[in-house]
């Protein structure tokens, strides 16, 4: 088993108006671990930090103090620890169609990163790395030849956690993954992510804004409210017993079949 632990994480950015400037607190002193095999849900509004979190967590953004460790090692910013940590650590990006390069084929954004990580050399071995990638996040290999104007968000989108699975990662950072995708897609990408999760033992760290898509697809699930985390436990813990106000508001706000059945 594999933890990725946030140890007291602070993220500050100084704002400069005229002649003043104050700083402004993305991330308050926060503290969380994931573990391969299990998936933890972030949830908060715009603005509360999710995002600047995972840029953290990636290595995107430098924190002001604290600490990412894995496997009980403090992350190093540079060099052969840095590429190593990028390998065991990937990222499923919120805009499907802003991610992917939209002159490349499929095949080139699925069999770089197979490269790029030493999985793969020759082409021969490239494709078929690119191929069981594509059965993976369940399409077929001819899509390798396509480009993403031809596909659709849902099919862009596999192909961006197809390209994450690449480098064979432990850990996946799903940032808002299907808020850009029609409704009627959304089920069957977070399904998919659900099956990564259960077959690879990975540990997935989702983001979102929804609380009753945390609570169906999470085993645990933080509450963060302005740069802090004002809760966390168990999914059904936290949905059917907030404590804090702020979890309390986003529960009210959840839709609830069965509230829908019983009217």
């Amino acid at each position: 088993m594999s933890v990725l632990e946030v140890r007291d994480l602070v993220k500050e950015y100084r704002l400069r108006d005229g002649r003043h400037s104050r700083v402004l607190t993305a991330v308050n002193h926060v503290s969380f671990s994931i573990e391969t095999g299990r998936t933890v849900a972030l949830v908060g509004q715009s603005g509360s930090g999710k995002s600047t979190l995972a840029k953290l967590l990636m290595q995107l953004e430098k924190p002001t103090s604290g600490q990412i460790v894995l496997d009980g090692t403090p992350v190093v910013r540079r060099g052969a620890g840095l590429k190593q940590y990028r390998s065991d650590v990937q990222m499923v990006f919120q805009d499907p169609f802003a991610s992917l390069n939209p002159y490349h084929t499929i095949a080139h954004h699925l069999g770089r990163p197979l490269i790029l990580h030493g999985k793969a050399s020759g082409r021969e071995e490239v494709m078929a790395g690119v191929h069981r990638l594509l059965e993976r996040v369940r399409l077929e290999p001819d899509m390798a030849e396509r480009k993403p104007h031809e596909l659709s968000g849902g099919q862009r989108q596999r192909i961006a956690i197809a390209r994450a699975l690449a480098p064979e990662p432990r850990i996946l950072v799903a940032d808002e993954p299907v808020s850009m995708l029609d409704v009627s897609i959304r089920l069957g990408v977070l399904n998919l992510l659900a099956d990564l999760q259960r077959e690879e033992n990975l540990g997935v760290f989702y983001i979102t804004h929804d609380l009753a898509t945390a609570r169906h697809f999470s085993d645990d699930i933080l509450v963060m409210f302005k740069g802090e985390i004002v809760e966390g436990g168990p999914a059904d813990d936290v949905i059917l017993n907030p404590r804090h106000e702020y979890t309390q508001l986003l529960a009210e706000a959840a839709p609830n079949p069965e509230k829908r059945l019983n009217a």
